[in-house]
């Protein structure tokens, strides 16, 4: 149950970084509000798997997932660069993410 509170914390990371983009400064409510609500679950999906995951694995992991979503949503959504060095940047991040989860102590 901690590693799939983790994936949900990642991705509600995802959810407020790239929510950012749309408060423009924080001048806009809606987006605001949903950075705000996005970024305090993200954090209590974080604490909440960090009580079993040891919490360099768990940040680590979180951190990941929210930079290679945003990465990603930046290329499909966005349109941003889809070269090679950026997406091998990518896949090592995935691989180090995976990495961690084998040789977490509860794994």
């Amino acid at each position: 149950m901690a590693w799939l509170s983790l994936i949900v914390a990642g991705i509600l990371e995802v959810g407020w970084a790239v929510g950012l983009k749309y408060t423009e400064g924080f001048t806009r409510l809606k987006p605001t509000l949903l950075v705000a609500v996005c970024t305090v679950f993200s954090f209590v999906f974080l604490a909440n798997s960090a009580r079993t995951i040891p919490i360099g694995t768990a940040y680590a992991i979180f951190t990941g997932i929210g930079a290679v979503g945003v990465a990603l949503f930046g290329m499909i959504v966005l349109g941003e660069s889809r070269d090679w060095p950026r997406l091998v940047a990518i896949a090592t991040i995935i691989a180090g993410a995976v990495a961690l989860k084998l040789v977490s102590a509860d794994a």
